[in-house]
């Protein structure tokens, strides 16, 4: 169950750390007043939850309590949601990987589980979903972006499905990783909801993929990583930004090397993440800086802190 508003009136007032973390971003996102608040100039800053909390088994079940009171407690006002915590606050059952050396009995397992789990999702009720997202608002956090998993593989009715649900929760976009054969289908369903799709790409991706599928649908959009585009491409993801900043959705924004890969704290590499969020705050683009927090944590420190060590890092970059 999600919180009260009660609870979250506790939890906006004295739970984690930020103010001793960085007493300034406390100071910043007005942490005593009760809300988070980590719009900064005009350029609002989110956090992919739960992903960028770490441990990726332990962040498939992570709860939307947990994601909730790690955003408040770091003064994050935006996310981007996976849609695993939610589907799990809507008791919905989580389908059994049945993998290339499955057995007969596993493979008819994971299917009658994958067909209970449609069954659920083109019947499941909206008022549930307007009850996890109203807990979230209370709280002053914004769920902006619904990022799903396996997408291009959702017969029809759940597509729809998937769209309904993220506007129900109040997103203004939809994310999935990027595969170009299929954003002509997926597009359709983008227009058909009016609802945009950033596809988020790799290393491996060229502004020339994000322009075919733009080509196939209004509503067919961008999430553009700062940090594999710099290393991929081999050049600054500035000009991409300044002509397609339109069907751009939101960032994830990291700091690589762009000689080796290499992951770091903001500001210990080369990715161009400065010039990045001033561009989008001297433009007043609409453009979510998410934060996609994936290098090691550092001996000594924990991942919350890192997280609010990129927060601060955002907060000083945008307020001078």
């Amino acid at each position: 169950m999600l919180y009260s508003r009660r609870d979250v009136g506790k939890l906006a007032l004295g739970a984690l750390p930020v103010a001793r973390l960085w007493p300034d971003t406390a100071e910043a996102v007005g942490f005593q007043a009760g809300k988070p608040n980590s719009n900064f100039a005009g350029v609002q800053v989110g956090l992919n939850v739960p992903y960028s909390f770490g441990n990726e088994n332990k962040q498939a079940s992570m709860s939307g309590d947990d994601i909730l009171k790690h955003c408040v407690a770091l003064g994050l006002s935006a996310v981007e949601l996976r849609s695993q915590p939610v589907e799990a606050f809507l008791g919905f059952p989580s389908v059994p990987n049945a993998g290339r050396n499955a057995t007969p009995e596993q493979l008819a397992a994971a299917k009658a589980a994958g067909e209970d789990l449609r069954k659920r999702r083109v019947s499941a009720s909206m008022d549930q979903v307007r009850a996890f997202r109203r807990t979230f608002e209370n709280a002053g956090v914004k769920i902006e972006i619904v990022k799903y998993d396996g997408i291009f593989n959702f017969a029809d009715d759940v597509t729809d499905y998937a769209f309904t649900l993220a506007k129900t929760l109040g997103a203004r976009a939809i994310s999935c990783e990027i595969n170009v054969d299929n954003t002509k289908r997926l597009g359709q369903f983008a227009d058909k909801h009016q609802l945009m799709v950033g596809y988020h790409g790799h290393a491996s991706t060229t502004p020339a993929h994000w322009e075919q599928a733009f080509s196939y649908a209004k509503f067919n959009g961008c999430n553009l990583d700062i940090g594999h585009f710099w290393v991929g491409n081999k050049t600054s993801p500035v000009p991409f930004l300044e002509k397609h900043h339109a069907r751009i959705t939101h960032l994830h924004v990291k700091d690589r090397k762009q000689s080796d890969g290499t992951d770091t704290r903001l500001g210990e590499a080369d990715t161009p993440v400065v010039e990045v969020l001033r561009l989008i705050r001297d433009r007043k683009w609409p453009i979510q800086a998410t934060l996609e927090i994936e290098y090691a944590t550092p001996q000594g420190s924990t991942r919350l802190a890192e997280i609010g060590r990129a927060v601060e890092f955002c907060r000083k970059t945008l307020l001078s």
